[in-house]
C-alpha cells in the first residue's frame, strides 16, 4: 500500500447521531437551494389540493453531500407520508426489489440512493411500476414459465444520484421532475455553520464560522465535519467559545488549507506537475500514481479541484493550469 494513501476514519456512533441531529427537519431551516424548494412546494401543494395520495416520481442530482436524502426526508414529512430507504447498489436480485415494492403502503415515499449503481434488470423491472405500478414477475422457468401482473400501491419514488451521466435514459425520462443541486455560496455555507453551532451548542464567533465556511468547499457536509473537529479542537485546546485563530490554527491540524484542500488534493497536484510534467495524464495512471482509487479521483477531488480552476479534463488526460502551478508554489 502507497505511503502517502489517506486513512479516512470512519464514523463514530456519535458522528452518525450528530448528523442527524443537524439534519432540517423542516423547509424552513433547509438553507439554500431556493428553486428548488420552490419547485417542491409547488408539487407537493398541488397535489394535495388535488387531494392525489402521492406526488410525481423526483430525480435529484449533484455531488456528495449537498442535501438529496435531506430533501427527500422532508418531502415525505410535506406529504405526511411514510418512506423507505435504500441504496442502489444494495438492490441486487429482482426478487430483493419485488419484497420492497409489495410491503409499501399507499402514498409511501420509495428514495433510492445512488440510483445510478442498481442492478440492470432490477432497474429495467421498475419501469412498468413507475409508469402503470405493476410488477410484472415471471414465475417458473423454461416451458412452464408464465407471467403474473401484480398490482403495487399508488407511490412516489425518488432517486438521488451523484453521476446523472451514469443513469440509464429509459430510466431518466420515467421521472416527472429531475432536479440538480448546486454548490451553496460561503455565506448560504456560513448560515449552515451557524444554525449547526447553536444546535450543538457550542459558541462561536464571526471570525471562525467564515474561517469554516471559506474552507468547506461549498459543502453543507463537509461544513458540519469540519465545525465538529474544530469544537473538538477548542474543547481540548481553546477556552470554551471557538475564535477565529482557533479555527485556523485547528484546519491547520487537520490539514485543511484557506482554500479548503486537504492532503489528497495537494498530492494530486503535484503528482500532475512532477511525475506527468504537468500533463496530459490518464485517469488510470493517476489513479496508480497517487494511490487513489479512480471512482474517489472522480467524486471526491475532481470537481472540486476543477471548480478551483486548478485542473482541466481534455481528450488526452487531466492538465494541471498555471493557477495551480502558482497555488503549488506559494505552497
Amino acid at each position: 500500500m502507497s505511503q502517502n494513501k489517506k486513512i479516512v476514519p470512519l464514523p463514530t456512533e456519535e458522528d452518525k447521531t450528530l448528523d442527524l441531529a443537524l439534519r432540517p427537519q423542516r423547509f424552513q431551516d433547509y438553507l439554500g437551494q431556493e428553486r428548488i424548494k420552490k419547485n417542491i412546494r409547488i408539487i407537493t401543494e398541488a397535489a394535495q389540493k388535488r387531494k392525489d395520495s402521492c406526488i410525481e416520481h423526483i430525480l435529484f442530482y449533484g455531488g456528495p453531500g449537498l442535501g438529496k436524502t435531506t430533501l427527500s426526508y422532508l418531502v415525505a414529512k410535506k406529504m405526511g407520508t411514510g418512506i423507505r430507504t435504500i441504496a442502489g447498489p444494495s438492490i441486487k436480485k429482482t426478487g430483493d426489489l419485488a419484497a420492497i415494492l409489495t410491503n409499501l403502503r399507499e402514498g409511501d415515499i420509495l428514495f433510492i440512493d445512488e440510483i445510478h449503481r442498481t442492478n440492470k434488470t432490477c432497474e429495467e423491472m421498475i419501469y412498468p411500476v413507475m409508469e402503470e405500478f405493476k410488477l410484472n414477475l415471471i414465475i417458473g422457468k423454461g416451458p412452464m414459465a408464465r407471467t403474473m401482473d401484480l398490482k403495487i400501491p399508488r407511490f412516489t419514488l425518488i432517486g438521488a444520484t451523484t453521476r446523472l451521466a451514469l443513469l440509464s435514459s429509459p430510466l431518466r425520462s420515467r421521472f416527472g421532475a429531475t432536479f440538480k443541486l448546486d454548490n451553496y455560496s460561503t455565506k448560504e455555507i456560513g448560515d449552515i455553520v451557524k444554525r449547526s453551532a447553536s444546535l450543538l451548542e457550542v459558541k462561536i464567533e464571526e471570525d471562525a464560522i467564515k474561517t469554516i465556511a471559506s474552507r468547506s468547499r461549498f459543502n453543507p457536509r463537509i461544513a458540519n465535519r469540519l465545525l465538529k473537529r474544530v469544537r473538538d479542537f477548542s474543547e481540548v485546546e481553546g477556552k470554551g467559545i471557538i475564535s477565529g485563530k482557533e479555527a485556523i490554527n485547528a484546519l491547520s491540524f487537520l490539514d485543511v488549507d484557506e482554500m479548503g484542500l486537504e492532503s489528497g488534493d495537494r498530492r494530486i497536484l503535484e503528482t500532475l506537475s512532477e511525475k506527468f510534467e504537468g500533463g496530459p495524464a490518464g485517469l488510470q495512471s493517476l489513479s496508480i500514481a497517487t494511490g487513489e482509487e479512480e471512482e474517489t479521483i472522480i467524486d471526491i477531488y475532481e470537481p472540486y479541484l476543477i471548480q478551483l480552476g486548478f485542473i482541466k479534463r481534455t481528450p488526452r488526460g487531466r492538465v494541471i493550469t498555471e493557477k495551480a502551478k502558482e497555488y503549488l508554489k506559494k505552497k
